[in-house]
């Protein structure tokens, strides 16, 4: 899967480890305690399964019907490119929705304008193992639980962190083998099921 971790500082600003965080460190609590260092966060993935939030953008018609979808192009640390969904960790002290809304503009910038509801229902549950075969989802690095969402933007994206670019698709476009031979991570799966649960699958 290769979930994106962006660097510290979603604004360019430094993150402490954790227990710096809470001790007040350096002047002041960190306004993002949730963030671990480069350690904590090896040692907590060899532990524990980290919770992600994805979102598949589409845009849609006066009817609400699909008719485009937003596929992200990223370079890998190793220099790949690849396509991939907007994805990311919720941190701690955060909600679901606010991890979301967070993700989204990170990678499409903050004129993409999406319509995210007061209470998001993710449309399926995706589970990632570092083992390949355990479920239709890999991430070398963790076990990883994604909660997926369909998030419908209005406005325009921007790509922004490591993401390079926004290819929009049709529907029968993203739904190809094709496309999916592309995304990292089985994520193939993941757009179809989106589609599905949207009505959009044909």
């Amino acid at each position: 899967m290769r979930t994106p971790d962006p660097e510290p500082g979603d604004n360019g600003d430094e993150r402490e480890p954790l227990s710096a965080s809470f001790s007040g460190a350096q002047g002041g609590p960190n306004p993002n305690p949730g963030w671990l260092s480069e350690v904590e966060l090896a040692e907590a993935r060899r532990r524990l399964p980290m919770l992600y939030v994805e979102a598949l953008p589409v845009r849609t018609d006066g009817m609400g019907t699909v008719t485009q979808v937003g596929i992200l192009l990223r370079a890998t640390p190793l220099g790949e490119m690849t396509r991939t969904l907007v994805s990311g960790r919720v941190r701690y002290g955060e909600t679901v929705r606010d991890a979301l809304f967070r993700h989204l503009e990170n990678d499409l910038g903050p004129m993409a304008f999406p319509l995210l509801p007061p209470s998001p229902t993710p449309f399926t549950v995706a589970e990632y193992f570092p083992l390949p075969g355990v479920s239709a989802f890999h991430d070398d690095r963790q076990h990883a639980v994604a909660l997926a969402f369909v998030v419908p933007v209005t406005g325009t994206c921007e790509p922004r962190q490591d993401a390079l670019e926004v290819t929009w698709l049709s529907p029968e476009e993203a739904a190809s083998d094709a496309l999916s031979d592309e995304m990292e991570g089985g994520r193939g799966t993941l757009i179809r099921q989106a589609l599905a649960s949207v009505g959009a699958l044909r």
